[in-house]
């Protein structure tokens, strides 16, 4: 990012003590300046937050100007609601400890929930960068054949069909659209799954916010494979890959399966074959210069 701006990184040090406390430094004077924070909070999730809540106070406490937390992948968010009794809404309550140590301005990438923009009050503006254009890129470029886009639940819908009419108006390729309907027995169990839509003899391209632990997503892909799609494909902005993920990955019928690079590809999922990474490092450069020199976000996008 530092590159693409043309400027140089922040002198800085973030470490750990003996006992395992998270260490901050800050080696230079930001007294009056912008400072922009960049740090996902993928996993160790708590151990990134607890870092950049730290960063946070501690350029707070140095008497900078003006502070934005450029978070890419926002962990905890996928708890954004009370689905059953007695558990906590993690994703507002991360939004009130970053407000509460003094950011100014929230950068993040395709939040698991847009609404969680407004869980910051409105002194703290959130821009929830569309990584989707990342990947229309990327499949753009291809040499695709009969192309369907496909969105893995109801939820996605929106996401799946701004991605095509981004494919179609950009890159002048003619995409229908389809949706999985699941039907799950239990939690982290999907019994059966529907398709509307159809991607007979073409080329699928699933596309969601994030693959975890792959289950849904590789299932989804062994069923447009048997609804007679040509080849499968998918686009997830974060790839966290959790526990059994790569393996899954690794025996399921996608081709191939691109990611953003807002959580580290770990070992086991580099070992696949399967996944690519792309990078958000351009994207983020230049919301961050758009910010800086008080230009327009949406523009971006458009």
């Amino acid at each position: 990012i530092a590159k693409h701006l043309g400027i140089g990184l922040g002198k800085m040090k973030v470490g750990k003590f003996a006992d395992g406390e998270v260490n901050v430094v800050v080696k230079e004077n930001v007294r009056g300046k912008d400072v922009y924070i960049i740090q996902p909070t993928g996993p160790p999730v708590n151990e990134n937050l607890m870092e950049l809540l730290l960063m946070i106070s501690t350029m707070r406490r140095a008497s900078a100007r003006k502070i934005t937390a450029v978070i890419p992948y926002y962990g905890y968010a996928r708890q954004d609601r009370k689905m059953t009794a007695r558990v906590p809404i993690s994703a507002a309550d991360i939004a009130r400890l970053l407000e509460a140590m003094g950011v100014d301005r929230v950068i993040a990438v395709d939040l698991h929930c847009g609404q969680i923009q407004g869980f910051f009050g409105p002194r703290v503006p959130v821009d929830n960068l569309d990584g989707g254009m990342v990947g229309v890129s990327y499949f753009g470029d291809m040499d695709l054949n009969n192309p369907v886009i496909v969105s893995p639940d109801a939820g996605g819908v929106y996401r799946a069909k701004q991605f095509r009419e981004a494919l179609s108006k950009k890159h002048d390729v003619d995409c229908g659209l389809a949706m999985i309907v699941k039907q799950r027995a239990k939690a982290n169990e999907i019994e059966r799954m529907d398709l509307v839509g159809s991607v007979k003899d073409g080329d699928a391209i699933i596309v969601d916010d994030m693959v975890d632990t792959a289950g849904t997503l590789c299932k989804a892909a062994d069923e447009l494979k048997k609804f007679g799609a040509r080849r499968v494909f998918a686009f997830a902005s974060h790839g966290v890959f959790s526990g059994p993920a790569p393996i899954r990955i690794a025996n399921s019928a996608l081709t191939e399966l691109v990611v953003l690079d807002t959580v580290k590809l770990n070992e086991a999922s580099a070992a696949t074959g399967k996944i690519s990474q792309l990078t958000v490092g351009p994207l983020l450069a230049t919301a961050i210069y758009n910010i800086h020199n008080k230009k327009s976000i949406s523009a971006l996008f458009k």
